[in-house]
């Protein structure tokens, strides 16, 4: 059977583009990998960060909606993005957070890893783990940040929900995930592969509100499906499950299938190909606005409505 291989990308909703622009490419240190737009809103922005070639299991990607309100974390969400960094790293990254007056939360202990939290200047949650392993290659790095402490990409996604159940049935029949333990509220789900991205926790709040969309708040999650044929076999599966699935759509840099989970958090299938290569070199990635066939005819109009980044 065909299945997801880790999470692809997150995407989530930002209001300022400049705050989030600077936060994530000069505090985090995380590549600007891709300037565009949202395909279904070409008004606004979307913006990708990730390490030197926007590597699956790397790419946290926005939407910044400048004066949006702040949303509400909560049930049919995912809430926490967690990152990993190396071991010998954690130090460096408390000294930096208190250094650069970034309130922290931690360090904790959770499966017997410490975290470290954050968030970002929306509200949304950011933590660090540190991990030992971690791919070398594609490690971005800046003139703060050097590559032996950066950010690797995704350690794990955690996903708010009113009962696991489904979801976790979902995660293991068709995306290529099993259950590992539980501390308390959350129940941890892993490929059980090397490599980025390669856990998702569901924490079980039965309790607590529904989340409401808004600035800080994630929009969906990606998992990483392969190719074409393979994005086929699952999105096949998960209809005859009867979920409802949109049809394949083209956003340049993969193949995208959208629906919605049985607690109702909103996920993609997407492909590794084309990659964010495909429209200007490695080299110059993130530098320039870059819009897809249906709206390049209309460039002058949509820049003009486009905030400056500089």
């Amino acid at each position: 059977m065909t299945h997801a291989s880790g999470i692809h990308h997150i995407t989530a909703i930002a209001s300022d583009p400049k705050t989030n622009y600077d936060f994530y490419t000069k505090l985090l240190g995380l590549r600007f990998i891709k300037k565009t737009v949202n395909f279904d809103d070409p008004s606004t922005y979307h913006f990708y960060f990730g390490d030197k070639v926007g590597s699956p299991g790397t790419i946290l990607t926005f939407f910044p909606y400048p004066g949006t309100p702040q949303g509400r974390p909560g049930l049919g969400q995912a809430v926490e993005v967690t990152f990993a960094i190396p071991k010998t790293a954690f130090s460096f990254w408390l000294d930096r957070f208190h250094q650069k007056g970034i309130q922290y939360q931690g360090p904790e202990d959770r499966f017997g890893d410490k975290v470290l939290r954050i968030s970002d200047p929306d509200g949304l949650m950011l933590e660090f783990v540190g991990v030992d392993d971690l791919p070398s290659e594609n490690v971005w790095t800046t003139d703060e940040i050097s590559a032996d402490v950066a950010i690797r990409g995704f350690h794990s996604v955690t996903l708010w929900v009113q009962g696991y159940e489904k979801t976790a049935a979902l995660l293991s029949e068709h995306l290529g995930f099993h259950a590992v333990g539980n501390e308390e509220s959350r129940f941890r789900f892993t490929t059980g592969k090397k490599g980025l991205g390669q856990i998702v926790d569901l924490r079980c709040l039965p309790e607590i509100w529904s989340g409401a969309p808004g600035a800080g708040t994630i929009h969906h999650v990606a998992w990483r499906i392969g190719g074409d044929k393979e994005e086929g076999h699952v999105r096949a599966a998960l209809a005859r499950q009867g979920l409802n699935l949109t049809p394949v759509i083209d956003r340049n840099y993969f193949h995208s299938v959208y629906f919605r989970e049985p607690n109702g958090v909103l996920f993609e299938l997407a492909t590794d190909n084309p990659g964010f290569a495909v429209d200007e070199s490695v080299d110059t990635l993130g530098q320039d606005l870059k819009l897809p066939a249906q709206y390049e005819q209309h460039r002058d109009a949509i820049v003009a409505v486009l905030p400056p980044l500089e």
